[in-house]
């Protein structure tokens, strides 16, 4: 089987990232953004995806955390389009629902080439601890475009911002572990064009 693994580096004016995925690993992770909420959403992805992912970003945050927590979406975006290749023998299409207490968000994605999000959730904070919470929605859009993915990330129930996050991530998580398996009767693009 081919290793299906990326490195990506990405250096700006603004932020400085180097990661690391492997798609077929087992969730062993090692994460330093210096936001400490976004390196445990991050850290749910890993687990309960189980990929192995290492992060080690740097950025503006005397700012604020934004372009930080964006370019290292538009990073792992790029590491896992990379890591799957031409996607041969991949299920391609993957869903993930991970309830945490009251909050409960489904992970529905295609990772058919086409990048669209669909981002149905309501934070009733503006921050988690000094997280800003409008920052996932730039995260997963950075993801979605540089990756290649249709997401739809929908909120069913929560009333408490770390929870529903929590539940967001840890469903993508799933959802991009189920869409990225090998079907050992697929042989081919999981497409009826031939390419994705």
């Amino acid at each position: 089987m081919t290793t299906r693994t990326a490195t990506i580096t990405r250096k700006t004016a603004e932020t400085d990232i180097e990661l690391s995925i492997s798609i077929d690993g087992s969730g062993v992770y090692s994460i330093n953004t210096g936001v400490g909420f976004f390196d445990h959403m991050l850290t749910h992805v890993a687990k309960h995806g189980l990929f192995d992912l290492t992060v080690k970003a740097a950025g503006d945050l005397h700012i604020d955390a934004h372009h930080l927590v964006e370019d290292v979406g538009i990073v792992l975006g790029q590491a896992l389009a990379q890591a799957v290749g031409d996607k041969r023998g991949m299920v391609r299409f993957g869903g993930g629902k991970c309830p945490l207490d009251e909050a409960l968000v489904v992970a529905i994605m295609d990772f058919g080439g086409r990048a669209h999000l669909e981002y149905g959730l309501q934070l009733p904070t503006e921050k988690v601890g000094d997280f800003d919470t409008e920052l996932a929605l730039e995260f997963f859009r950075a993801l979605t475009a540089n990756a290649g993915i249709s997401l739809h990330l929908i909120q069913e129930a929560g009333a408490n911002s770390h929870h529903i996050l929590e539940s967001c991530f840890k469903s993508f998580g799933r959802a991009l572990d189920e869409a990225t398996r090998l079907d050992p009767r697929k042989t081919d693009v999981p497409s009826t064009k031939g390419v994705l």
